[in-house]
Order: structure tokens, then sequence, then C-alpha cells
């Protein structure tokens, strides 16, 4: 009993530091790379839990030499790919990254990446926050 205020006052202190995660996720996956290539997508759908905005400015996996955040435009008629620098996210907001939208490129795979396996994506916010999240290996749908 007599460790109990050193313990209140130490909870006191800390838990201003420990912030909870902004991002929920729902669901995701990163598909592997067709035969032959070494690039990449993630998707997910993810919603700010946080009572404040939220800016994605970047992501990263062990499991990939690099990822960048991308979206599709079109541009002079034509659908394309481009890196994007941040996303913002309202209290409450839905971040949906999917096929023909926002999504995850990943480049050269580090390790070897199996059906059914995990790799861990890393999501790093403009307030020096960072959130991991476990994505499932999925196929490549056939066209």
């Amino acid at each position: 009993m007599r460790f109990l205020p050193a313990l209140i006052l130490l909870l006191g202190f800390t838990s201003p530091l420990v912030a909870a995660a902004p991002l929920v996720l729902k669901q995701g996956e990163v598909r592997l790379p067709m035969p032959g290539r070494t690039v990449t997508a993630g998707y997910f759908t993810a919603e700010n839990s946080a009572s404040h905005e939220v800016e994605l400015v970047k992501a990263s996996s062990p499991a990939f030499a690099r990822v960048e955040l991308h979206q599709h435009i079109r541009q002079d008629d034509v659908m394309r790919m481009v890196e994007v620098e941040s996303i913002s996210l309202e209290p409450g907001a839905t971040l949906v990254f999917q096929p023909g939208g926002l999504h995850l490129m990943l480049f050269e795979p580090q390790v070897e990446l199996r059906l059914g396996d995990s790799v861990r994506v890393s999501l790093y916010f403009a307030d020096g926050s960072s959130q991991d999240f476990e994505l499932p290996l999925a196929e490549m749908p056939r066209r």
C-alpha cells in the first residue's frame, strides 16, 4: 500500500505520453506481386478514432525496400497513378485504400512473400506519431 501514491504519481506523469492509436483497421491486404514483378499494392479501410484530424504522411514496411502513398487521378483523359505527399482525415472519417483510388505501392520485397503470411506496415503521421498494422498477403485477382 505504501507504493500506491508513487504508482498513481507515475501513472499521472506517463499517461499523457501514451497516445491512443488514431486509426482503427477494419480490413486490409497486401497483394502478392505478379510473377517476375517487384512491385505490388496494399489496400485497407481504417477509421480515424481520434478526436482530432490526423494527417498521414508516410508508410513503410520491413518486408519492402520502399512504400509510397499513391492515388489514381484522371489527367488528359488518362488514368494515372501518382504519389501523394499526405492524406488528412477528420475525426470519425473513414480512409479507404482501394483499387482505382488511394493505395499503397510497395517496391522490392526484402523477404519471401507467401500467401497467407502477413507483413507489417507502419503508417506515419504529421505529428510525429506512427502506427503499425499487420496486413495479410493475398493473391492478385485474375482478370
